[in-house]
Protein backbone atom coordinates (compact mmCIF):
# COMPACT_ATOMS: atom_id res chain seq x y z
CA UNK A 1 0.00 0.00 0.00
CA UNK A 2 1.25 3.50 -0.73
CA UNK A 3 0.43 6.36 1.55
CA UNK A 4 0.55 9.85 1.59
CA UNK A 5 1.03 11.93 5.03
CA UNK A 6 -0.37 15.72 4.91
CA UNK A 7 1.48 17.42 6.88
CA UNK A 8 -0.34 20.60 8.26
CA UNK A 9 -0.18 23.11 11.40
CA UNK A 10 -3.32 21.31 12.68
CA UNK A 11 -1.37 17.58 13.01
CA UNK A 12 -1.01 15.33 9.97
CA UNK A 13 -3.42 13.43 7.57
CA UNK A 14 -2.33 10.14 5.76
CA UNK A 15 -4.37 8.51 3.51
CA UNK A 16 -3.72 5.64 0.79
CA UNK A 17 -3.47 5.68 -2.66
CA UNK A 18 -5.88 4.28 -5.02
CA UNK A 19 -3.26 3.38 -8.05
CA UNK A 20 -5.95 0.45 -9.48
CA UNK A 21 -8.67 3.08 -9.83
CA UNK A 22 -6.55 6.27 -11.02
CA UNK A 23 -3.48 5.39 -11.86
CA UNK A 24 -2.13 8.35 -13.64
CA UNK A 25 -3.39 11.07 -10.91
CA UNK A 26 -1.76 9.07 -8.43
CA UNK A 27 1.44 8.79 -10.66
CA UNK A 28 0.70 12.51 -11.12
CA UNK A 29 -0.07 13.39 -7.27
CA UNK A 30 3.13 11.22 -6.40
CA UNK A 31 5.30 12.88 -8.39
CA UNK A 32 4.37 16.79 -7.19
CA UNK A 33 4.43 15.53 -3.20
CA UNK A 34 7.85 14.06 -4.27
CA UNK A 35 8.76 16.96 -5.72
CA UNK A 36 8.21 19.36 -2.97
CA UNK A 37 5.65 20.91 -5.21
CA UNK A 38 3.21 21.01 -2.03
CA UNK A 39 5.36 22.54 0.61
CA UNK A 40 4.15 25.42 2.07
CA UNK A 41 0.59 25.52 0.84
CA UNK A 42 -2.64 26.28 1.74
CA UNK A 43 -5.92 24.57 2.66
CA UNK A 44 -7.38 27.58 1.07
CA UNK A 45 -11.64 26.39 0.16
CA UNK A 46 -13.38 25.15 3.43
CA UNK A 47 -16.96 24.25 3.48
CA UNK A 48 -18.34 22.93 6.30
CA UNK A 49 -20.29 20.08 6.29
CA UNK A 50 -18.27 18.84 2.37
CA UNK A 51 -14.64 19.52 2.22
CA UNK A 52 -11.24 21.25 2.78
CA UNK A 53 -9.25 22.40 -0.67
CA UNK A 54 -5.42 22.31 -1.15
CA UNK A 55 -3.00 21.99 -3.45
CA UNK A 56 -2.55 25.77 -5.45
CA UNK A 57 0.59 26.98 -5.28
CA UNK A 58 -0.31 30.18 -5.85
CA UNK A 59 -1.46 30.04 -2.18
CA UNK A 60 2.36 31.07 -1.33
CA UNK A 61 1.21 34.52 -2.21
CA UNK A 62 -0.78 36.69 0.10
CA UNK A 63 -2.68 37.62 -3.46
CA UNK A 64 -6.18 35.60 -2.54
CA UNK A 65 -7.66 36.92 -5.52
CA UNK A 66 -5.56 34.39 -6.89
CA UNK A 67 -6.25 31.62 -5.06
CA UNK A 68 -7.87 28.29 -6.39
CA UNK A 69 -6.54 29.14 -10.12
CA UNK A 70 -3.14 27.80 -9.57
CA UNK A 71 -1.91 24.07 -10.59
CA UNK A 72 1.25 22.49 -12.26
CA UNK A 73 1.79 24.14 -16.05
CA UNK A 74 -0.51 21.22 -17.33
CA UNK A 75 -3.48 19.72 -17.04
CA UNK A 76 -4.23 15.31 -16.55
CA UNK A 77 -7.03 13.73 -17.86
CA UNK A 78 -10.50 12.42 -15.60
CA UNK A 79 -10.07 9.14 -14.68
CA UNK A 80 -14.08 8.76 -12.85
CA UNK A 81 -14.31 5.36 -10.97
CA UNK A 82 -16.26 3.21 -8.81
CA UNK A 83 -15.13 5.25 -5.82
CA UNK A 84 -18.29 6.74 -3.88
CA UNK A 85 -17.49 10.15 -2.71
CA UNK A 86 -18.05 9.73 1.21
CA UNK A 87 -16.44 11.27 4.12
CA UNK A 88 -12.42 10.48 3.83
CA UNK A 89 -12.18 10.26 0.27
CA UNK A 90 -9.50 12.40 -1.72
CA UNK A 91 -10.49 13.70 -5.48
CA UNK A 92 -9.14 15.98 -7.76
CA UNK A 93 -10.43 19.19 -7.97
CA UNK A 94 -10.93 20.73 -11.35
CA UNK A 95 -12.74 23.76 -13.57
CA UNK A 96 -16.04 22.83 -15.60
CA UNK A 97 -13.77 21.04 -18.30
CA UNK A 98 -13.73 17.45 -16.34
CA UNK A 99 -10.16 17.05 -17.75
CA UNK A 100 -8.61 20.34 -16.15
CA UNK A 101 -7.44 18.75 -12.93
CA UNK A 102 -3.44 19.52 -12.22
CA UNK A 103 -2.46 19.92 -8.86
CA UNK A 104 -5.41 20.93 -6.83
CA UNK A 105 -7.31 18.34 -4.57
CA UNK A 106 -9.97 17.94 -2.00
CA UNK A 107 -10.88 15.29 1.35
CA UNK A 108 -14.57 14.81 1.56
CA UNK A 109 -15.64 15.56 5.60
CA UNK A 110 -19.26 14.45 4.97
CA UNK A 111 -20.56 12.14 2.33
CA UNK A 112 -20.85 13.89 -0.69
CA UNK A 113 -21.71 11.21 -3.50
CA UNK A 114 -23.62 13.75 -5.80
CA UNK A 115 -20.11 14.47 -6.81
CA UNK A 116 -19.91 10.16 -7.66
CA UNK A 117 -18.58 9.90 -11.22
CA UNK A 118 -17.55 13.78 -12.20
CA UNK A 119 -14.35 13.89 -10.14
CA UNK A 120 -11.29 11.53 -9.70
CA UNK A 121 -11.16 10.19 -6.76
CA UNK A 122 -7.64 8.69 -5.71
CA UNK A 123 -7.55 8.36 -2.09
CA UNK A 124 -8.91 7.43 1.01
CA UNK A 125 -7.79 8.79 4.77
CA UNK A 126 -6.69 6.39 7.37
CA UNK A 127 -5.77 8.78 9.60
CA UNK A 128 -5.80 12.16 10.92
CA UNK A 129 -9.66 12.77 9.89
CA UNK A 130 -10.11 14.88 13.18
CA UNK A 131 -7.22 17.21 11.45
CA UNK A 132 -9.81 17.83 8.49
CA UNK A 133 -12.45 18.32 11.00
CA UNK A 134 -10.65 21.12 12.60
CA UNK A 135 -9.88 22.62 9.24
CA UNK A 136 -13.21 22.70 7.71
CA UNK A 137 -14.46 24.36 11.05
CA UNK A 138 -12.27 27.22 10.79
CA UNK A 139 -13.98 30.49 10.46
CA UNK A 140 -14.11 31.58 6.83
CA UNK A 141 -14.57 34.47 5.03
CA UNK A 142 -17.42 35.20 2.18
CA UNK A 143 -15.13 33.17 -0.41
CA UNK A 144 -14.68 30.40 1.38
CA UNK A 145 -10.83 31.13 2.77
CA UNK A 146 -9.88 29.94 6.12
CA UNK A 147 -9.43 33.29 8.42
CA UNK A 148 -6.51 31.54 9.45
CA UNK A 149 -3.67 29.57 7.77
CA UNK A 150 -4.18 26.11 7.20
CA UNK A 151 -0.52 25.30 5.80
CA UNK A 152 0.97 22.03 4.73
CA UNK A 153 4.46 22.08 5.41
CA UNK A 154 5.03 18.92 3.01
CA UNK A 155 3.38 16.09 1.51
CA UNK A 156 5.73 12.80 1.94
CA UNK A 157 4.96 9.19 0.29
CA UNK A 158 5.81 5.80 1.58
CA UNK A 159 5.48 2.23 0.44
CA UNK A 160 4.19 -0.23 2.95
Amino acid sequence: MTKAIIETNFGNIMFKLLPDLAPETVRNFTKLAGSSFYDGTLFHRIIPGFMIQGGDPNTKTQDKSTWGTGGPGYTIKAEFNSKSHLRSVVSMARSADPDSAGSQFFIITTDSAFLDKQYTAFGDVIEGMEVADKIVNLPRDQNDCPLQEAKISRITISEE
